[in-house]
């Protein structure tokens, strides 16, 4: 399908091709309410998530006890449930990536977002522990797919001089909900004021009142010019584009200036697996190796080791089940504030320098807090605060990941990119690190704790060294300059690796 042609940007070409400006014209947009809109429509669904899987990691202990209303155990929550949801999340990763990529972004973040809620409902009213273990699967496999069509749609529509901080900031508001988790399994496992039965039930639900509430909100949210103008939807592309315009030249009362460029598109449908996988490990290899990296590295750190923070504080330093919320809610505040006050960074200074210090300057204080535990110096207060400094640094290198991983490979592959490096990375630190770490951190023994510190530092140290090497220069660039499409790009054009072109 010919695009229709505009003086904004769209102007015929052959059949089944389409020559554009939209992406030129989506990046030198200024700030406006508009992109708060997408902001706020896309990235408040984390907040639910942080708040969600605080919630269970909080509220384990109570589960566990007698009365709760389930027979089971706290390592059964943070081990086995633990892996089920981050296996739904890698499933529904991979599941919703296709369809991202096949029907568009706004579709699948309705839909996925539905999955996630009606799963947490379920989960509320859990008789079973067999019942459980399942809806923190499908719930995982909700939000696995909100990884996907989120981020593929946050960077197609968020000008290149902000994706950087932009993308780092909506991930990073996970930790907004893990404080609001954190402090609500306060007041919900008070036996005072909630039955041991019913407490925990009411977290679930309350967050699924919230969903709702998102659900509303991003109805509003408009579906991806760019993956519009790709499969065949050029004129649509081209008026959402120009409405954006007049409503941004109406805002800040001056005409915009001209966009910098046009690119020709072979439209195509859909992309499957194997052209993926293909285009990633053949054509990007050194990229592949980087976005596996960055995502062991996190997945290892966050799944297996600081959901498992009240257990550490239960066990070691003999915190009342009730009170390590409050121990949360202060390393979830340092995990967002690392996000938040150092993404501008990833924009300026640049993505291989921040990416590679986050990682490394992390991993070494978290060397040095495992030395401390191991000595005995550390105090549940100052333990804490070790890890919030630690994941000041770890939360913004975590949060990049994705940002990484969404910019740079072809946009035609983005959603199910996100998806295989998300499951792949996932897969191997978030489903085999809760079913080895629970054992470590729940046995008491102060040697199994500081292995699984050191394990987690040493990863990260590791993906920051690969950061150092192969990341690549994305700050402030076009996606289509950072990774040409497939549907324009030969094995040799500019952007691919292997040719004479700067990628990195």
């Amino acid at each position: 399908m010919a695009a229709e042609a505009s003086s904004s940007g769209s102007v015929p070409a052959s059949t089944g091709t389409v020559t554009t400006a939209v992406p030129a014209r989506l990046d030198r947009l200024p700030w406006s309410r508009w992109h708060w809109m997408i902001v706020i429509g896309l990235g408040t669904v984390w907040i639910l998530d942080g708040l969600e899987v605080t919630i269970v990691g909080n509220v384990a202990g109570r589960i566990a006890e007698d009365g709760s209303g389930l027979d089971i155990s706290s390592a059964q929550i943070t081990g086995l449930a633990a892996a089920l949801y981050v296996a739904g999340a890698c499933s529904g990763a991979l599941f919703f990536g296709w369809l991202t990529d096949r029907h568009g972004r706004k579709k699948l973040f309705m839909l996925t977002l539905v999955v996630y809620l009606a799963a947490t409902a379920l989960t509320a009213v859990s008789f079973e522990t067999w019942w459980f273990f399942l809806f923190r699967f499908l719930t995982g496999f909700g939000i696995g797919g909100e990884y996907a069509a989120i981020n593929s749609a946050i960077d197609e529509l968020i000008p290149s001089h902000y994706r950087g901080r932009v993308d780092l900031i909506i991930n990073g508001s996970y930790w907004l909900g893990a404080i609001g988790g954190a402090l609500l399994s306060i007041v919900m496992l008070d036996t005072d004021i909630f039955a041991k039965d019913v407490g925990w039930r009411l977290s679930f639900a309350l967050g699924v009142v919230l969903g709702l509430v998102v659900l509303l909100v991003r109805r509003h949210v408009p579906e991806s010019p760019r993956w519009q103008f790709i499969h065949g939807q050029g004129e649509k592309a081209d008026r959402l584009v120009s409405s954006v315009e007049r409503e941004i030249e109406q805002e800040k009362g001056e005409k915009l200036p001209p966009p910098a460029g046009e690119i020709t598109i072979h439209q195509r449908k859909s992309i499957g697996f194997g052209l993926i996988a293909k285009t990633v490990f053949r054509r990007y290899p050194r990229r592949a190796v980087l976005g596996l990296s960055l995502f062991i590295g996190q997945a290892f750190l966050y799944n297996a080791i600081t959901f498992g923070f009240g257990t550490i504080l239960i066990t070691f330093f003999d915190v009342p089940t009730g009170s390590t919320g409050y121990y949360f809610a202060v390393i979830a505040a340092g995990n967002f504030c690392g996000p938040l006050l150092l993404g501008h960074l990833f924009d300026t200074v640049g993505r291989r320098i921040m990416i590679s210090s986050t990682y490394l300057v992390s991993g070494l204080l978290l060397f040095g807090t495992a030395w401390l535990f191991d000595r005995g110096s550390l105090t549940a207060t100052t333990m804490t605060a070790c890890w919030c400094v630690v994941l000041f640094f770890a939360s913004a290198g975590a949060s990049s990941a994705y940002l990484t991983v969404s910019e740079i490979f072809p946009m035609e592959t983005r959603a199910m990119a996100i998806a295989f490096f998300y499951a792949l990375g996932t897969a191997a630190g978030g489903i085999s690190g809760p079913l080895l770490f629970a054992d470590l951190t729940e046995s008491g023994v102060v040697g199994d704790t500081v292995l699984a510190f050191q394990i987690g530092a040493g990863l990260m140290c590791a993906a920051g060294l690969v950061a150092a090497f192969l990341a690549v220069k994305a700050e402030r660039r076009s996606l289509e300059d950072i990774a040409e499409p497939l549907s324009t790009a030969a094995p040799d054009a500019p952007g691919t690796e292997g040719s004479g072109a700067k990628t990195a």
